[in-house]
């Protein structure tokens, strides 16, 4: 690891930190505290995919959609009108909107092989992404001279590595320039995740495997046709396994990648000192 012990990370002069975990139980949160500190650099691997990878897909399917009404495809062909994408580090809907939900296209489903399409291009654009990480290390000292450095993940970073492989390419990178902290939820949290999602389900990225698994059991299940999902009861469905998929590829990086904190840690977190004083107990506690 990046730091070897707790006295190594305090007496670091620059502190470079991954944050992995589910979406919703810190990564944020704790990211924020940091650059509010002022000495921190807050990367945010899905504004990155937002702007840098996805952000052409993301316009021209909001145009095509405009296409359709006359009076904006007037407006669209005489350049007299601009469509983009206002992602932000505080909205990042674009991307999730973009990925879609599977199933009945009346209900504002995808067509399943539209869906895999743009699940394809968010797994490429997540892994160039992640792999932009050192750059915008140097990159935020170099420019911008911060010192220290947050990369701030989506919850599918999982699904795309392989942390049992010591040569693994995304993590092999991601080590050398950063301290891999997860983030771990306990069954209460995961409850509350599931009761969030259940109230306001949100398109996510899955590994191809796991979505043809899963689709296929929900088709047999309910005895339906591609054309009958209800796009939102699939995804309301589908969450809770993705997160029970989700928790040992987790474990594993942090086993074998990095460090572990709970979610009640980091909800406990108030400052930048907080902080260096909770990674430096749980270097301590890991030996």
């Amino acid at each position: 690891m990046l730091y070897s012990s707790a006295q190594e990370w305090l007496d670091a002069p620059q502190k470079r930190v991954l944050f992995f975990g589910m979406s919703g139980l810190g990564k944020t949160y704790i990211s924020n505290i940091l650059r509010g500190a002022g000495s921190w650099f807050h990367y945010s691997i899905d504004y990155r995919i937002g702007t840098r990878y996805m952000g052409e897909y993301i316009a021209d399917n909001a145009k095509a959609e405009a296409m359709k009404v006359p009076f904006l495809r007037d407006l669209l062909l005489s350049d007299s009108i601009y469509i983009g994408s206002n992602i932000s580090f505080e909205n990042l809907t674009p991307v999730s909107a973009y990925l879609g939900k599977p199933g009945d296209t009346a209900k504002g489903g995808l067509p399943l092989d539209e869906y895999r399409r743009r699940q394809d291009q968010f797994r490429k654009a997540e892994i160039s992404a992640l792999l932009d990480t050192a750059y915008f290390a140097e990159r935020a000292k170099a420019l911008y001279g911060y010192s220290n450095f947050i990369c701030d993940t989506g919850g599918s970073i999982c699904e795309w590595v392989d942390a049992n492989d010591p040569k693994d390419p995304i993590l092999s990178e991601l080590s050398k320039d950063c301290l891999m902290v997860w983030i771990k939820g306990d069954d209460a949290h995961t409850e509350e995740l599931i009761r969030r999602f259940d109230r306001a389900p949100k398109p996510m990225s899955y590994q191809p495997e796991f979505l043809e698994r899963v689709w296929e059991d929900y088709l047999n299940q309910l005895t339906l046709s591609e054309q009958d999902v209800d796009p939102d009861a699939f995804i309301r469905w589908t969450y809770a396994q993705a997160l029970a998929h989700r928790q040992p590829r987790y474990q594993a990086m942090a086993q074998n990648w990095g460090v572990t904190v709970t979610a009640d840690q980091i909800c406990s977190v108030k400052s930048e000192e907080d902080f260096n004083q909770l990674i430096a107990k749980t270097l301590e506690a890991r030996g």
